[in-house]
């Protein structure tokens, strides 16, 4: 039962007490007032957003939570943690003499409401600014103080020109290793044209840029362009009617949404060259101020590796692997090619070659029905899958063997799941004396296994005894010399270079770096997405539509869904919903040399695109002729003293985008930092994770989830209607029916009881478990808080113009300078328990509060609890709002304690304890401690050794 609900009688002996209606009223009014008033308006230095000078003139500050997607379910209590976090935070920069950027906007594409609009026929953009509204008036209602000129929605045309303008950059550049940064692919052009760079061939001959075809030329630069299509092995849902990104893939093969099957496939899809950031990526992390988990995930994510590439002749041709232990070269006695390699099929004869072992054909009468096979098996696997290390080795000779370079020796070829296209070349050379993996497979196989790094385990040489491969970084290479070359004797570092230079020598491999990233798949096969601004041409060529034919808006259709086909056919092709628009596809463009026809690109961008750029329109929000204006985003996101990289001040968000949101974000800053449209590097300078709320999730007998309201606990279990349930922690949701809404609690309390509560549940970083009858612990807190400045009776303020008393001064100091440090460190729980501490000491004081101390503690809760403060600096007398009121700052003379609590140890037992100052000095301290009645009575006249003296706490007497 409510605090409110309890105590009904006595609201009528109290008719101003702080209430949960009153707490509306307050609340309501205020909202009005700061949208009224522009309260939360940031200026900028210049635009249509420009305003006092006064303020724009103060440090900035740019505070950010990450995009949220507006559900149809609207929000529960744990979504607005975070929200509600940087508001306090925002709010108490503003009161330290900060220009503050805090605002909030909604990133609106996505499968959700594009899969409510396949079910109802709702169109997605009807129900999706229906969620914008709903989830506005949610927040709202917190009191977040957000600049609401500054919103927006990824869907809005003004928005999505830009994110189609930022594509366009994109893919309108190259990234110029030698320079170490993208330029324009103009640039490119120009070197190819004047033969400062040679024209690529695949035969080898030159070839002048004049002489090549429109289809040459861009299949040319597509091998360059930031942004460019391909046909690749890319990850195809049937049951979603589109392609994912590995990261939208589970761990065991099935889509993140839906959980349909996935396969591996090859199509024709947009790709953002993303690895050619790789080392950039990396080496920018480290000035970042970000947890140290989300760096490691992403470096773990990016995979730096080095070693060498090397080519194994074939027939002919070469397969080029990339190894990281090019010492070992020697004992490599077989090869791998990933399923997908392009090669395979190029290498795989007719027939099976004589003597071939009947282990290595699976069975098959041709190397073709081996692999084709082979592949349709491998196809149906998740990546994780497959590099799984306790499963099974499989895989099948294609028929065909390849040359060891070093030693001449005919190595068979296999193909096997447990090599992945997406890493390296696809290819590996397989030592299985040194590798577990490749141990397992040729076991399993029969293949050899020699020995050429010296065991330090006492095993000797001989592998046939062997249970696993020896892996060590620390050895001697052994059993690896020829004519030319020798490395025997060598450890692993040594041997590593000395094969290295013999390969280059050759012309056969090369020392290099390789990454585990992969590009970025940009192609979805989806209605509810930004389309992209590309045309194709009779000849196939794509083409960029220029910035005037900006933005380019996602045309009315009939059908909202992809066509979608047997989850568990791998063997089907994607149709997108835009591509059933005739009228659109196929148009009538001039686009520089008179019209001609063009078809249309009807793959949509993926749900990220929005969200990789967005930090910048905050900045700029109706700028129609730039992505943002230089001087403005130098103003809020330059670099400078501390931000070597520029970017946000404070960005707040879930873990859970440690690499895909962030790390695509990332990129899409660095090209525009490259191409001179941001001085910003960096979008975010410091990142911080909040936790996440818990509930207690019940669960019947069935395992299936029963309404937490409506469970009850009796003697220790807990019960649904009459049943008996089990309860474990969880993730708070709809569908879990554990869902507590931060309206339900606004209309029990009111919202600064709220946000009190959410803030005070434990440190911001950590997840931690809803309790709705703890609410009304903050909910007392902002009662007491009132009843010590407001008569319940009358209304009337009781504060008194008198001077504080010392224990009072001494309470309200130590209370601001914590409050201070906590709220700045982002430790609210602790900040709150100092208030609270204060308003007690007020509390138990009794009598009038003194007016200076009111004033103050008001301002000390301002950040936290807005509402409550506003109606009370009015009370006091104000006129201004509170939220432009500088924060108290504290007085160090009644910060620091009058005496400190000395313990007086003898043989490790407290035999005194002494008030004594702060500042006294270890002798003076010893001085005291020895001549204590106690001390000198408990020593009963015994030497003493040693005397320990730790200033102004503790003496240690040791006796002799």
């Amino acid at each position: 039962m409510s605090e409110t609900n309890s105590a009904a009688p006595a609201e009528v002996a109290a008719p101003h007490r702080y209430t949960a209606a009153l707490a509306a009223d307050i609340e309501a009014r205020w909202q009005d007032f700061w949208d009224a008033e522009g309260t939360y308006a940031a200026p900028n230095p210049k635009g249509d957003l420009a305003g006092d000078p006064e303020l724009v003139a103060r440090p900035k500050k740019f505070i950010m939570d990450m995009f949220p997607y507006p559900s149809g379910a609207g929000l529960h209590v744990g979504h607005p943690l975070g929200y509600i976090a940087t508001d306090v935070y925002a709010r108490f920069q503003r009161m330290t003499g900060h220009n503050v950027l805090h605002t909030l906007g909604f990133d609106a594409f996505g499968l959700p409401a594009e899969q409510y609009a396949v079910q109802t026929g709702t169109h997605p953009r009807v129900s999706t600014e229906a969620n914008i509204e709903n989830m506005k008036a949610q927040l709202r209602r917190l009191g977040l103080g957000h600049d609401k000129r500054r919103s927006f929605a990824t869907i809005d045309p003004d928005y999505y020109k830009w994110t189609q303008w930022i594509f366009l950059q994109i893919f309108n550049s190259w990234y110029d290793p030698e320079a170490g940064k993208a330029r324009p692919i103009a640039d490119l052009v120009a070197q190819f044209a004047s033969g400062e760079r040679p024209v690529p061939a695949a035969d080898g001959s030159p070839r002048a840029w004049s002489e090549l075809s429109a289809v040459e030329k861009a299949d040319v630069l597509g091998e360059y362009r930031l942004a460019y299509a391909s046909d690749a092995p890319v990850n195809w849902c049937p049951g979603l009617g589109t392609v994912l990104a590995n990261e939208e893939v589970t761990a065991d093969g099935r889509s993140e949404r839906g959980n349909f099957p996935v396969f591996k496939a090859k199509l024709r899809q947009w790709n953002m060259r993303i690895t050619a950031y790789a080392d950039r990526l990396l080496e920018d992390l480290d000035a970042l101020d970000w947890p140290e988990a989300i760096k490691l995930q992403q470096r773990n994510w990016i995979g730096r590796s080095e070693g060498a590439r090397v080519d194994f002749p074939i027939d002919g041709e070469r397969i080029t692997v990339f190894t990281t232990r090019p010492d070992t070269l020697f004992g490599a006695t077989y090869m791998v090619l990933a399923p997908e390699h392009p090669l395979v099929e190029k290498f795989t004869p007719d027939t099976w070659p004589e003597g071939t072992h009947e282990a290595w054909t699976g069975g098959h009468a041709t190397p073709a029905d081996a692999v084709a096979a082979y592949r349709a098996q491998a196809a149906s696997k998740s990546d994780v899958e497959r590099q799984a290390e306790a499963k099974d080795k499989t895989g099948v000779f294609i028929g065909a063997y390849a040359t060891n370079p070093v030693n001449g020796e005919r190595i068979p070829v296999f193909i096997a799941d447990y090599v992945l296209m997406g890493y390296g070349t696809g290819a590996i050379m397989a030592v299985p004396a040194h590798d577990s993996r490749d141990f397992a497979f040729a076991r399993a196989f029969e293949l050899p296994i020699r020995c050429v790094v010296e065991p330090t385990d006492g095993r000797g040489t001989d592998t046939s005894t062997w249970d696993d491969a020896f892996v060590s970084y620390d050895a001697t290479i052994v059993n690896s010399a020829q004519e030319d070359v020798s490395l025997d004797g060598l450890g692993v570092v040594e041997a590593k270079a000395r094969v290295t230079e013999w390969l280059e020598r050759r012309g056969i491999g090369e020392g290099t770096v390789n990454f585990r990233l992969r590009d970025w798949l940009f192609s979805r096969q989806r209605y509810w997405g930004e389309p992209f601004p590309i045309v194709y041409d009779e000849d196939g060529v794509a083409h960029a539509l220029p910035e005037s034919m900006l933005p380019l808006e996602l045309p009315e259709v009939e059908d909202y869904s992809p066509r979608t086909f047997d989850p568990d056919d791998a063997d089907t092709q994607p149709e997108t919903p835009l591509s059933r628009n005739e009228d659109w596809v196929h148009v009538t463009l001039d686009l520089g040399d008179g019209p001609k026809r063009y078809r249309r690109e009807t793959n949509t961008m993926p749900n990220w695109a929005g969200s990789c750029w967005y930090e910048f329109r905050y900045l700029d929000p109706h700028n129609a002729e730039q992505l943002v204006d230089p001087e403005i985003e130098q103003y809020w996101m330059g670099p400078r003293e501390g931000l070597p990289h520029g970017g946000v001040d404070l960005y707040v968000g879930g873990a859970e985008h440690a690499v895909l949101h962030l790390l695509y974000a990332r990129f899409w800053s660095k090209v525009l930092y490259d191409l001179g449209h941001v001085s910003s590097a960096e979008p975010f300078h410091k990142l911080f994770n909040q936790g996440m709320i818990q509930a207690y999730v019940y669960r019947d007998s069935r395992g299936i989830a029963v309404p937490a309201a409506e469970t009850e606990e009796r003697d220790g279990a807990y019960y649904y209607e009459g049943e008996k349930v089990s309860r474990l922690l969880g993730k708070m949701g709809k569908s879990l029916k554990n869902a507590v809404t931060p309206d339900e609690i606004c209309a029990e309390y009111g919202a600064d009881t709220l946000r009190l509560y959410e803030m005070a549940m434990g440190p911001l970083d950590v997840s931690r478990p809803w309790d709705t009858r703890a609410v009304v612990g903050q909910f007392r807190l902002l009662q007491r808080l009132w009843r010590n400045i407001v008569d319940e009776a009358t209304g009337e303020v009781t504060v008194t113009d008198a001077e504080p008393d010392e224990d009072t001064l001494r309470a309200l100091h130590k209370a601001i300078d914590g409050v201070r440090g906590d709220l700045e460190g982002m430790r609210f729980n602790t900040a709150i328990a100092k208030i609270t501490e204060l308003n007690n000491h007020l509390t138990k004081a009794g009598g009038a509060v003194p007016r200076s101390v009111a004033e103050d503690l008001v301002l000390l809760v301002a950040p936290l609890a807005p509402h409550i403060a506003e109606e009370l600096w009015r009370k006091l007398g104000h006129t201004g709002s509170v939220v432009h009121q500088d924060f108290p700052v504290a007085d160090p003379a009644y910060v620091v304690d009058e005496s400190v609590t000395c313990v007086v140890q003898i043989k490790g037992k407290v035999k005194a304890r002494l008030e004594v100052p702060p500042s006294i000095s270890e002798d003076e301290l010893e001085k005291v401690a020895l001549a204590d009645e106690n001390v000198v009575k408990a020593l009963g006249g015994a030497d003493i050794r040693k005397v320990i003296v730790r200033a102004p706490k503790l003496v240690n007497i040791v006796p002799a």
